[in-house]
């Protein structure tokens, strides 16, 4: 009777039964909130970013960011506790007014790799106050890896794969190497067509022809804006690929492609299935 009392005294207060004030998290890309779903800190997100999508009640929460910039006025207005960004994300002067407001900021560094995403979860897990969770996690996030790795070398497909970014028909941009698509590609057991230069850059048809990729590969949301894959068909010079030619357009979600977190070897597993 007397622990149900301190229980109830605990829930009512506010605070965890370790004796822990509750936390008002916010995260700053898909990957951190849904890591931090995944270590069962859900309920205590208050705010994202406009790329965190899942799970799906997330696209209910409201966003601090609009067109990915942030700031700090957007982000004091939610009385977080925590804020937890990716490296790079935001600049050293909104950090200092954050830390300023006595607000938690928790930078985090992602390698975007198979031994990189257990590393990611014990980080943000850390930052959490529950590093024996983050170790929980990490160890089933590293069975489905190599599970889905293994998986993959049964597979004797290697195709060359250009990713293709695109937001209706304006600037679209193809994935170089040092890029999370390039990494996820490889990964699955595919080659990526675009060679010679690292990161982004804008798609030109010469570019494609060249490439001549076996796959081309889009985010789901990047594929419908453009008019699905008959439309794609008809941009120029993607009839004189491989790809074209066998009409092996393929879409993923692009959340899950880009996460390298707890869902990475279910991605893995997705990307390898379609080539």
């Amino acid at each position: 009777m007397q622990k149900l009392v301190v229980i109830l005294l605990s829930l009512i207060l506010g605070f965890n039964i370790s004796g822990k004030a509750q936390k008002r998290i916010i995260t700053l890309s898909g990957a951190l909130t849904e890591t931090v779903d995944a270590l069962g800190y859900g309920a205590q997100i208050v705010a994202v970013d406009v790329t965190s999508t899942y799970p799906a009640y997330i696209n209910k929460l409201p966003k601090v960011s609009k067109d990915r910039a942030v700031s700090a006025e957007g982000i004091i207005s939610f009385a977080p506790d925590l804020v937890l960004a990716p490296e790079n994300a935001i600049s050293k002067s909104l950090e200092y007014q954050l830390k300023s407001a006595k607000i938690k900021v928790v930078i985090i560094k992602q390698e975007f790799s198979a031994k990189g995403a257990p590393v990611f979860i014990k980080q943000v897990a850390a930052a959490l106050g529950n590093p024996a969770k983050g170790e929980q996690l990490a160890k089933q996030t590293e069975i489905s890896i190599n599970k889905a790795l293994a998986d993959v070398k049964k597979n004797s497909k290697s195709p060359k794969v250009l990713f293709l970014y695109a937001r209706g028909t304006g600037v679209m941009m193809v994935a170089g190497k040092d890029t999370s698509m390039d990494a996820i590609i490889r990964l699955a057991g595919g080659k990526n067509a675009a060679q010679g230069f690292s990161k982004f850059k804008p798609y030109t048809t010469e570019a494609l022809v060249n490439a001549n990729p076996d796959i081309i590969l889009m985010f789901d949301f990047g594929y419908k804006s453009l008019g699905g894959i008959n439309s794609i068909l008809k941009m120029p010079g993607v009839m004189l690929t491989n790809a074209g030619k066998n009409k092996k357009i393929i879409e993923m979600n692009g959340e899950l492609l880009i996460n390298f977190s707890a869902r990475l070897g279910e991605a893995i597993s997705e990307l390898n299935s379609k080539w």
